[in-house]
């Protein structure tokens, strides 16, 4: 697979950057930690807005920077978006994405014009000022302007973070399309799991300076070794494929290696695709397969691991289906993780390795133009 791969280090304000990571070069990477952690000073350094010395990074098997050489910003294809939009206030919207696409000479005819403002939903802004526009929409401008930059690489520092809860609910979608539709690497900065959980692909964990894990989003968000998973809002991510629809019920089946889960809703045709999102404080474990219960997913598990979360709780690390976490055909099974008690722990006699039961109370899809769902 074609990589991006980075290494990074040197003082900070607070620490010293240490930074190294191999991501895909395709597909949309979160760099995600608290507040000034260095996620944004590691972006800069991937814009070339920033040197540190003896640094490393190559795009696509391209060297643009080392030991003896650094490629400055404006030689680098990279379409960057900061979490104010900068539009130029005396263009119209058409006329500040033009402007993109002509600063990128050759590389400017990469993507069409008319295609990105069908992608971004701009074709009824075009001729307005951006003086005119809500937040959501001037980001919105800022990433049409971005792409038609030709890029080979695009960077964004909490592209988010500057909007009310309305404009992110309306951007989102957009941005879910985009990702989809565009053979582009993305790497965005955020410190929202809400966020990371829709749009990310991957995602590269920092904490002072230091990359803890890197790896796909739902391996990340299921390591209970983390600090991610210690949070009130802990959370496992899942894919998974629409394999039947219950008409009378209304409740769609949708196939996750090694289980089968029910959501409410038509979610869309056989095959479609989408993210599932189970919080740990909504699975429970049992030794034998419940007889009654109103919980409709039951699924088989194997217990992975056990870690400490505090005096009274821990996290259970669980993969779906019985046996080898590793499914026939090769695939690694969904991983989540439940929070349990250490009296239930202990009651139950859990331990790693074991095969066991989980019930899932409310399963969360994360659905480009749909409210979240749930079901019990």
């Amino acid at each position: 697979m074609t990589q991006i791969i980075a290494r990074f280090s040197g003082p900070l304000d607070d620490f010293d950057l240490d930074s190294e990571f191999s991501i895909p070069a395709k597909g949309v990477t979160a760099l995600f930690g608290q507040s000034g952690c260095g996620k944004t000073s590691v972006l800069r350094c991937l814009a070339g807005l920033s040197r540190q010395p003896g640094g490393f990074l190559s795009v696509k098997g391209q060297v643009w920077q080392d030991e003896t050489s650094f490629l400055p910003t404006h030689q680098r294809p990279v379409g960057v978006v900061f979490q104010e939009a900068s539009l130029f206030s005396h263009l119209s919207v058409k006329d500040n994405l033009v402007f993109g696409q002509k600063r990128a000479g050759a590389r400017g005819q990469l993507l069409r014009l008319e295609d990105i403002v069908a992608l971004l939903g701009l074709g009824d802004l075009l001729g307005r000022s951006p003086l005119t526009l809500s937040g959501g929409e001037r980001q919105r401008v800022a990433i049409g302007r971005a792409l038609l930059c030709g890029p080979e690489l695009v960077l964004m520092d909490e592209p988010l973070a500057a909007l009310d809860r309305f404009s992110k609910d309306e951007i989102i979608p957009y941005l879910e399309t985009l990702f989809r539709k565009l053979d582009i690497p993305m790497i965005f900065v955020s410190h929202d799991t809400d966020e990371v959980e829709r749009l990310a692909d991957w995602m590269v964990l920092m904490e002072k300076g230091r990359v803890l894990s890197s790896g796909p989003l739902g391996d990340v968000l299921s390591d209970p070794e983390l600090f991610i998973a210690r949070g009130a809002k802990t959370a496992s991510v899942v894919e998974g494929q629409v394999v039947g629809f219950d008409p009378e019920d209304l409740l769609s089946e949708m196939s996750v290696t090694g289980g089968k889960i029910l959501v409410p809703g038509r979610l869309g045709e056989v095959g479609t695709r989408h993210r599932i999102r189970i919080s740990a404080n909504d699975v429970s474990l049992a030794r034998e397969r419940p007889s009654r219960t109103t919980i409709l997913n039951v699924l088989p598990v194997r217990i992975l691991a056990i870690h400490s979360l505090d005096e009274a709780r821990v996290n259970v690390l669980i993969s779906a289906g019985h046996g080898s976490s590793v499914a026939d055909d090769g695939e690694p099974r969904a991983r989540f993780i439940a929070r349990i008690t250490r009296r239930s722990l202990r009651a139950f006699a859990f331990e790693v390795g074991q095969d066991i039961y989980a019930q899932v109370k409310s399963v969360s899809m994360l659905n480009p133009k749909k409210k979240i769902k749930k079901v019990s």
